[in-house]
């Protein structure tokens, strides 16, 4: 019972959050959590087997490859088949006097609902244990003991990845060089399908538990179901090309289709009046454009360019793709946490920082790393202190590529720039003594170059520090005309704040004193200061290009770093996935 007001308290708080990623925790909880025992009455003894039907198991065991499967190449599991059934002595689990147990019915439904959890019900066999299921009692008279033992090891294997898939996701993050491990999260399989399914009264609730704990996953697996039907339905018709944008009031020959796709979609309110015999693009048809601009990440005009265009022919079929992929990522997130995270998300431009209600505290636009040249790394960290005033230490490259050039053509840019040489210890060198000899001294490492604080200072009055390997961090800036951008791909890598002094006063809130007023004072201060926050702060960098709002709104965005498509390929290897 101790679990379960545990269990119920962290549900509840998990219900309170809100936008992009909804985030949990019964504070200082551990992520491995065990479930809790499936509730039953007694537990059967497993079938004992014949030795041919033993020797069967342990060969298929041992080999790690089971042809009967759509893939047969278990090998990645081996370990885990072995332990299950080495713990049993090798006798069946799913098979009862040569009959499948409630238990492994109830699972093989399970895996033909997979299409509803974003995964594919062939990668567990769905269309074969139909076949499977005959040759066993009561569709056999005399089932052979072979047939079961193929069966039951089937089961296993599929049920294995079933779980593992829906709990880690198939394809480790790590592969992709996104800094999120996901070993903590791993269950001890052949413990987990002993103790919560082999014997379970429910099996449909004690799998519902291995899957992630926010409300913005379950909003995204409702809106899966939604475009799948919708996808089905679409008749695959394209919207005309158009040389020059179709403005209100024009006419253009795809309002027919227009319409009937912003129906679908949900963007034109089923009660519009809209002519389907009339080409001119007006009214309601209009305002449902700024809608689906406004969910795509486009410029909300209500013009008709070739971006906007080409948004609305994708394919609803690519839409469920997309959801699919995003439902991947989600799984790879950590269940809890020590205290409410900060969450950006980097197709969206967009950050959320949560209060220990687990509520929104502040949202804003953000600015990240160039496409093709800076993405901004996916990662999790820890921020750990506040600098107002910073210096902004140029990475050499820059310093390299950009400023050395600059100083080269025009010796006073140093000044101009608010730009000052310092030694290894941070000590400046005075600007009359910078010669060739000192640019030398730059290129090999022996001198550096920093922006002074200040108004212009590239890092703007503020930076918010998480150490981390990728030398990343969130910052104010001067360039405040890029928020105004539909795509905010502009920086070197960090993150670039439309609001930092709403982000200080959040991140501050426990540090005594810090009000919105002294965190001003400090930002137009003229002195460097740092703040130690009294507690770390998870910061997750992340990658969705799927978000549905708590409204039940669906948005889709750009893969701009090519992420996606990356996934995607290695979604399309099979088992064993990427690991």
């Amino acid at each position: 019972m101790a679990w379960l007001r545990k269990h119920l308290v962290y549900l509840a708080l998990s219900a309170l959050l809100l936008g992009f990623f909804t985030y949990s925790g019964a504070v200082g909880s551990k992520v491995n959590r065990p479930l809790p025992p499936s509730p039953g009455g007694s537990q059967p003894v497993p079938d004992s087997q014949g030795a041919a039907g033993e020797g069967l198991l342990r060969t298929l065991v041992q080999a790690g490859e089971l042809s009967d499967l759509r893939w047969p190449d278990f090998s990645d599991y081996r370990a885990h088949v072995a332990k299950f059934y080495e713990a049993n002595d090798f006798a069946l689990l799913w098979v009862r006097e040569m009959q499948p147990t409630q238990q492994a019915q109830d699972v093989i439904a399970l895996f033909r609902q997979a299409e509803q959890k974003g995964l594919s019900a062939e990668d567990y066999d769905a269309p074969r244990w139909e076949a499977r299921l005959a040759k066993l009692k009561p569709a056999t008279r005399q089932p052979d003991e072979q047939d079961a033992v193929r069966f039951d090891i089937a089961l296993t294997v599929s049920l294995m990845r079933y779980i593992s898939d829906l709990h880690i996701g198939k394809v480790n993050p790590l592969r992709f060089h996104f800094q999120i491990d996901v070993t903590q999260k791993k269950y001890d399989l052949p413990e987990f399908l002993q103790e919560h399914v082999v014997n379970a009264s429910d099996v449909s609730s004690a799998l519902a538990q291995v899957e992630p704990p926010y409300p913005g996953y379950q909003r995204t697996i409702r809106a899966l179901k939604t475009y799948v039907e919708l996808a089905r339905e679409d008749d695959g018709d394209v919207l005309p090309e158009v040389r020059e944008p179709v403005r209100p009031g024009e006419t253009y020959p795809g309002v027919p289709r227009l319409a009937r796709f912003l129906h679908r979609v949900g963007d034109l309110p089923a009660d519009a009046a809209v002519d389907p015999a009339r080409s001119v693009y007006d009214g309601a048809l209009v305002d449902a454009v700024r809608s689906f601009q406004q969910r795509h990440g486009l410029g909300a005009d209500g013009r008709i360019d070739a971006r906007t265009l080409a948004e609305l022919n994708v394919p609803l079929n690519r839409r469920v793709r997309q959801m699919q992929i995003t439902l991947e990522r989600w799984r790879w997130m950590p269940n809890e946490y020590q205290h409410a995270p900060i969450v950006a998300n980097i197709p969206e431009f967009r950050l959320r920082a949560y209060d220990q209600q687990f509520k929104i505290g502040t949202t804003m636009n953000v600015v990240v790393g160039q496409a093709y040249r800076h993405d901004t790394p996916v990662f999790i960290g820890s921020m750990r202190y506040v600098i107002f005033r910073p210096y902004w230490e140029v990475p050499p490259s820059i310093a390299e590529h950009e400023i050395v050039p600059a100083i080269e053509r025009n010796p006073a840019y140093l000044t101009k720039e608010n730009l000052e040489f310092v030694d290894p210890r941070q000590n400046p060198v005075a600007s009359e003594s910078i010669t060739g000899a000192t640019l030398e001294e730059l290129r090999r490492g022996q001198l550096f170059i920093r922006r002074k604080p200040g108004p212009k200072n590239s890092l703007g009055l503020v930076k918010f520090m998480f150490p981390n390997e990728f030398d990343v961090y969130m910052h104010d800036t001067p360039a405040t005309e890029l928020f105004a951008k539909s795509r905010r791909d502009f920086s070197h890598g960090c993150i670039r704040l439309e609001k930092p002094a709403d982000l200080a006063a959040w991140v501050l809130r426990d540090n005594p004193g810090w009000t919105p007023a002294r965190i001003q004072a400090a930002m137009n201060g003229d002195k460097t200061e740092q703040v130690n926050l009294t507690h770390p702060i998870p910061v997750l960098i992340l990658y969705a290009t799927v978000i549905v709002s708590e409204d039940g709104v669906v948005h889709f965005y750009d893969d701009i770093y090519g992420h996606d498509a990356e996934l995607e390929r290695a979604l399309a290897h099979g088992y064993p996935y990427p690991w």
